[in-house]
Parts: C-alpha cells; structure tokens; sequence
C-alpha cells in the first residue's frame, strides 16, 4: 500500500504514514501483520484493535490522495553558472566529460555572467531570495569572472529589491589563500569534492588528495566550520563508503555528503547485482551517524536530514528541483539548459541569457512533470521525499523525464528508511532527556 509503509532500520520496527507525515514505533508482531506475514492468533485481535485505533484517527487511508494540479507562476529563482567548461583534474566518473560536457574547453565572460545576473533579477518576479551557484568544470580555473559576477550581483540586486546567494563547487586544487579569503568575506557558501579516503579520492579523481585536503582544511577553519559540506562520490569500488564518511569526520569534517555515481558503462558502475550490499552499508552508516549524533559531537549526513514537523512545500513535493521551469544551467557561451546535467544534450537547449527561454513548451513540460505522471511514482510510499527523482538522470538511463532510474528509486527508499528510523530515535532521545 502506497500510503503507509512498515518497515525495519537500527534494530527496531516503525510505520511511515505516507499523507500525514507520521512516524509511529512498532514491535516485530505488527510489523509482520502488515507485511503480510503470519503471527500467533492470540495477537492478532490486539494488531488489528491498534490499527483501527490509528484509522478512526486518520491514519492508514487505503484510498489514494487527489491528484494535485499544480499552478506555479514562471519565475526564476536559481541559476548554475558553468564558469569554466574546462578543469584540472580528470576524474574518471565525470558526467562533464572531464570538463567540457561533450564541446570545446572555454571559460565564460564577464558579458555572459552579468546578461545572466540581468536574466535572473528581472525574471524571478516577486521572489526575493535568489541562488547562483558557480559550477564547472572548475570554477578556479575562471576565478577572476568569478569575483566580477560576484560583485556585480552585490551591486545589482538591492536595486530590485532582492538578495542572491552565492555556492562554488570546487576540486579544491586552486584554493588558494587569497581565494579562501575572498570566499569567506563575501560568505561564499562551498561545496568541497573528495570521495573519503586517499586511496579511494585518487583512484577516481586522480592523484589530488595530499593537494587538496589541506587546503579544505584550511578553508573551514576559517570560517569556523560553517557554510560548507564536502561531497563524495561512491562506486562499485568502494561500497564500503561508510569508511570514507568516518575518514572525513576524522580529519574534521562535520557536512557531508556521499552520492552514489550514475553511469551505465565503466567498471565503476553500479548494478543490480551492488543493492544488497549497498542497503546493508546504509545501514552501516546509520549506526554510526546515530553513535555521533547521541555523542558530543555529531555531523550531518544529506540524505539522512528530514523533517517531520516542517516538510518541503507542494511544488517541490511533487515535482522535485525545479529543473527547467525555474532553474537553470548557464554555459560559457550563454545557452540555457534544463540543470547542469543536461548541458551538452541539445535536444534540451532552452535559450540563452541575451534572449530569455525561448523553448516555453519545454518549460512547461518539466513544470507539469508531478510525479503523478511518472512510471511507478504514485504507488511509492516515498514519492513526497523523493519527488519523482532526478529528471537527468531519468532522460540520461531510461531516455525518458518520466521514466525514473529504478536503482535510483531503491537507494532512495532504503536512505529514507534510515533517515526516518533516525529521526524517530533522536526525537524519542531528545523527549526522554527534556
């Protein structure tokens, strides 16, 4: 049944109540009822008394929701800047093609940054916070456009009444002091790239470990571990990745965040054959995240940080970023695409920050792609934490926006399973130590 799901993670039982948001603790006996298992008879007059008791409240509806059509007004509110389409490392998974995302190495102009700060500020109507996110390739590689795009956004927006928040992505190789000090100044927030240990960060990005983690180092202590999260990448080469998340918090690092890398080729990428080891090591990394959250001195993990209380809002509920209706990615060049992962698939070409969108049937394809309308999404108990999935890598593996990466989907369900077992714990220890 879609709308609740019972399941086990850190050695105990819970219900997920899809609709209202609600987490309940159970024993092994309830668990097995609803996952269709037989239990003792002199238990199940007391299962079903409970689960009619959560009924009469609301809980459990076995029919499903309305579907919910979505009015959203075609605003802008983030744009990714690819600075650079060239980079000094050539990581082995890189979805960029090592920087170029399939055409030539070429940086952006100051002309083509600033017509896309102008693009932003005068199409994002009445939001007031906007995001620009300085991506590559390396960014560094282009530092100087970079800084002008920075202070040119400083400059501008006060006069439509707006604020912008500016992320680099970096490799970590070209940061330097004096960029270091540039990014903290201007509170820059960072998005750092290592894969854990210096085996495992070298074998897919090269030798860089020894050159960038220092410098990473450097980078939050001073801005006071803040403002940052370094992000990995595992493959079928480490699987083990809850040693490279415990690597990274020995060395300092308190936000993070490991991915799993998306590919269909190479001897890295992950398979059907991967999920079950996979999902135990998710388990795995639970159990530790849980030791240093109850501990004195915890970390965050993205994947495992939800809320029961305050939830995303309906648009991002059921259609997930907002690729390519109010967010996009900006080439060198100037040529508008859906997110930085479709740069370089024409088919996907929007516009350009001199003319606007151009391609509006487009836009309104990916506005209107609910997860009510792909395969399989309506009838998954996570569909309001996962949104349908990445439309990129939906097109990218199954050529489709509405056809979601099913191995994608599994390492989704079983992240939210860790991450609401987690939450029901912390909130039971934090209510029990008031």
């Amino acid at each position: 049944m879609s709308n609740w799901h019972s399941f086990q993670a850190l050695g105990r039982f819970f219900l997920f109540d899809v609709l209202s948001n609600s987490l309940f603790e159970i024993n092994e006996t309830v668990h097995q009822y609803l996952q269709g298992q037989p239990i003792a008879e002199e238990y199940r007059k007391d299962v079903e008394a409970d689960l009619d008791e959560l009924r009469q409240m609301g809980y459990l509806k076995e029919e499903p929701e309305a579907e919910v059509e979505l009015e959203r007004d075609a605003t802008l509110k983030a744009l990714c800047l690819h600075i650079s389409h060239d980079c000094n490392l050539r990581c082995r998974y890189c979805f960029a093609g090592t920087g170029p995302f399939g055409g030539a190495r070429e940086q952006m102009s100051f002309e083509v940054g600033k017509a896309a700060i102008d693009m932003l500020l005068a199409q994002s109507g009445n939001r007031r916070q906007l995001e620009v996110d300085f991506f590559g390739g390396e960014p560094l590689l282009n530092w100087d456009v970079v800084k002008q795009v920075v202070e040119y956004g400083e400059k501008t927006a006060p006069q439509y009444g707006k604020d912008i928040h500016f992320t680099l992505t970096t490799n970590g190789v070209a940061l330097s002091p004096e960029i270091r000090e540039y990014l903290n100044q201007k509170q820059i927030a960072v998005v750092l790239s290592l894969d854990g240990r210096p085996e495992v960060n070298d074998r897919m990005r090269g030798a860089c470990y020894e050159r960038i983690v220092p410098n990473y180092l450097a980078l939050i202590k001073e801005r006071g571990n803040q403002n940052y999260y370094v992000r990995g990448t595992f493959t079928k080469h480490n699987l083990d990745f809850t040693e490279d998340v415990k690597h990274m918090y020995s060395l300092g690092f308190r936000e993070l965040s490991v991915e799993p890398v998306v590919s269909d080729e190479g001897d890295y990428r992950l398979t059907e054959a991967d999920l079950a080891r996979i999902k135990a090591e998710y388990d795995r990394l639970a159990e530790y995240y849980l030791e240093k959250r109850l501990g004195d001195d915890p970390f965050t993990f993205f994947h495992f940080e939800v809320s029961l209380d305050h939830g995303p809002c309906l648009p991002k509920r059921l259609t997930g970023c907002g690729a390519g209706f109010d967010y996009f990615a900006v080439t060198p060049s100037g040529e508008l695409y859906p997110c930085h992962q479709f740069v370089g698939r024409t088919a996907f070409k929007m516009g350009n920050v001199f003319e606007g969108i151009q391609n509006e049937a487009l836009r309104q394809e990916f506005g209107s792609a609910t997860l009510y309308k792909k395969e399989g999404c309506a009838q998954c108990w996570s569909r309001f934490y996962c949104s349908g999935g990445c439309h990129a890598n939906a097109e990218a593996l199954n050529g489709s926006i509405y056809k979601p990466d099913h191995l994608g989907c599994e390492l989704q369900r079983k992240r939210l399973e860790c991450a609401l077992a987690l939450k029901g714990i912390l909130m039971q220890d934090a209510e029990a130590n008031k």
